[in-house]
Parts: structure tokens; C-alpha cells; sequence
């Protein structure tokens, strides 16, 4: 298969396994390169600058197929101009940018032929970055898992086709090779897919949400604004139940005060991460575990190659159907 995103990154599928934070792993990224498809692992996942080299040095020993970092480009990421140094000197593939302006990660890129893909969740942001000459565009989309977008996949795609002259990979609600082919039958240049991977033996969180992944479905994800002051979504535990899902009084009046919302943000933000940081890596039912809808695929822990090669197969089986009632077959 050959759409504008295999050929930008070499590789087999069009599919990049979306950055997750703290969950994410230089394991996953191994093993997506193996099976055909490309990594993304957040630079937030490393705590410092040296962790972060470290990591990357294990990629590259242990693979030679193309990866990529996310970076956070807002101001709640002092780490990023640090990050991105030091992903540029240690060659990475290419970044997703997130959450603010990607232009220095852009200019600095170009200068080494590195590919940039910016998140974004309408059109009038998409020309922006495109204007700024990013070489593709994620399209985060209602059904998205984590942080996600407002408006449908069915929507989004096709409006930025027709505004964009660049890639645009679809990020949301994906979990079955019919899913991969619809979003491509839409103008989708790839999909990047992140959930359908959390439940995998690669992956580094805790069993308990591996099997969360396994046994809870669709309607069971839910929105949030705890974890980071934007719309989340995460699994339904009766921890999430009990703490909530919206900002309590404080939280929300510190975030409407104009002087101090962004210091208010940055903490929210904060607060929330540490949260899912000890979700991914404690073993407790009381939890925040981020996951998007696409968990409704999901029926057993396995491997990213075994999902990889499940996908390849429905996209077939799908495809023969297709061709079965268009009476080509």
C-alpha cells in the first residue's frame, strides 16, 4: 500500500502508533518499526535531557526503521527547546508537535530534512502550520483518545483535503482494518492510531490497565477536564467516578481569570499528569487511565505485530467485500 505518508517515512502501512504519554516505550517503538508502521514516543515520557538521549540511543541501536518524538510546544513544556536539540542531534525521523505553535520545531527541522506533523483539530489552525511549512497534518478528531478534538473524522478529513495541499493523517476512534480503509476512502493519507496498542506485552504500564483496556468498552470512556484543564477522555473506573469528571469551583474560577489562567493551566496541567503518571505505573484500581473509544476492538493483550497483522487482514477482508458489492468480484 502506498499513500503520501509511506512514502514520507518509508514505511510498510500508513499508520504511526500515536506518542501516549507514560505509555509509550522505547519496546513499542522497537516494535512498531518491526511490523511495518512508525513509532511515536512523547519526549515527556523522559524525565530529563539525558534520559531522553539515552532512549533515543536504544531505538536506534536496537532498529533502523524510522521513529519519531512528540513534543509539547506550549509554555507548560519548558523542557522543549531542550527536547528538541537533542532529538535533532540524535537524528530522529520526524516529530508530531501538540498543544501550541510549532514554528521554531519546523524552521530547525527543515535545516536536516526532518518531516513535521502538527496536531490540530480544525482548518483555519491546519493552513496556518501548513503556511508555516509543516509537511503534514494529524487531525485529531472527536474520537480521539486523550485529548481530543470537536468534530467528527467524517467531517474533518475531507474539509482539510480540500484546504490543505499537504498530508493529513487521521487521529481518533480506529481500531479494525475496515476503520483504517474507511478513514482512507475519506482522503486520509494515514491514520495515527494509539489506543488499540496500550493492551500489548511491549507496552509498559500496569497489567490492571492493560486488562482495563480489555474489559471495559466504547461507553465507557468519558470526559474529563481534571488532568490537564482540556477535554480528556479516559476510562470510567469508579476512582473516575468517584473523583469526578469536571473542574471543581476552584478549578474553574482560576482558569476563567484572564491574568492568571495561564499559570492556572500550567498547574492544572501539572496536577494532571502526575496523576496519569501514577495511574500507568501503580498497581491500584483507583486510577486515571487515558484511552479513547477504540478500546471496543480491543479483547486480549497481544502485540503490536499481532495487531499490526490483524489490521492487515481485515483491511483484505474488507476490501473483498467492498469489491463483492460493487459486483467487481
Amino acid at each position: 500500500m502506498k499513500t503520501a505518508l509511506t512514502e514520507l517515512l518509508g514505511i510498510e502501512l500508513p499508520i504511526i502508533m500515536a506518542p501516549m504519554f507514560l505509555v509509550t516505550n522505547v519496546e513499542m517503538i522497537v516494535a512498531a518499526g518491526d511490523a511495518g508502521i512508525a513509532g511515536c514516543i512523547p519526549a515527556l515520557n523522559f524525565r530529563t535531557i539525558e534520559e531522553l538521549e539515552k532512549g533515543l540511543k536504544e531505538i536506534k541501536h536496537k532498529s533502523s526503521k524510522p521513529f519519531g518524538v512528540n513534543i509539547i510546544v506550549n509554555k507548560s513544556n519548558i523542557q522543549a527547546k531542550k527536547q528538541l536539540y537533542k532529538c535533532l542531534d540524535m537524528g530522529v525521523n520526524f516529530f508530531i508537535t501538540s498543544l501550541g505553535s510549532p514554528e521554531e520545531v519546523i524552521k530547525e527541522s527543515k535545516k536536516l530534512g526532518i518531516k513535521v506533523f502538527c496536531d490540530v483539530i480544525e482548518e483555519n489552525y491546519a493552513k496556518k502550520v501548513e503556511d508555516q511549512g509543516a509537511d503534514g497534518i494529524i487531525a485529531v478528531n472527536s474520537g480521539a483518545g486523550g485529548h481530543l478534538g470537536n468534530i467528527p473524522a467524517s467531517v474533518l478529513v475531507p474539509a482539510l483535503k480540500q484546504k490543505c495541499n499537504i498530508p493529513v493523517i487521521s487521529a481518533g476512534g480506529v481500531g479494525t482494518g475496515s476503520g483504517i480503509l474507511s478513514m482512507l476512502a475519506l482522503g486520509a493519507d494515514g491514520l495515527s492510531i494509539g489506543t488499540p496498542f496500550i493492551a500489548t506485552k511491549e507496552s509498559g504500564v500496569t497489567e490492571e490497565y492493560k486488562q482495563a483496556c480489555v474489559d471495559y468498552s466504547a461507553e465507557d470512556i468519558v470526559t474529563t477536564t481534571k488532568l490537564s484543564g482540556s477535554r480528556c477522555t479516559v476510562i470510567n473506573t469508579p476512582y473516575v467516578q468517584k473523583i469526578g469528571t469536571d473542574q471543581n469551583i476552584l478549578e474553574s474560577l482560576l482558569n476563567k481569570n484572564k491574568q492568571i489562567k495561564k499559570y492556572a493551566k500550567m498547574l492544572t496541567y501539572y496536577k494532571g499528569m502526575k496523576a496519569i503518571e501514577k495511574a500507568a505505573f501503580s498497581a491500584t484500581y483507583k486510577s486515571v487511565w487515558c484511552a479513547g473509544s477504540s478500546l471496543e476492538f480491543t479483547h486480549e493483550i497481544g502485540s503490536i505485530r499481532g495487531i499490526v497483522e490483524k489490521y492487515k487482514a481485515e483491511m483484505a477482508e474488507a476490501e473483498q467485500k467492498l469489491l463483492k458489492v460493487l459486483g467487481r468480484v
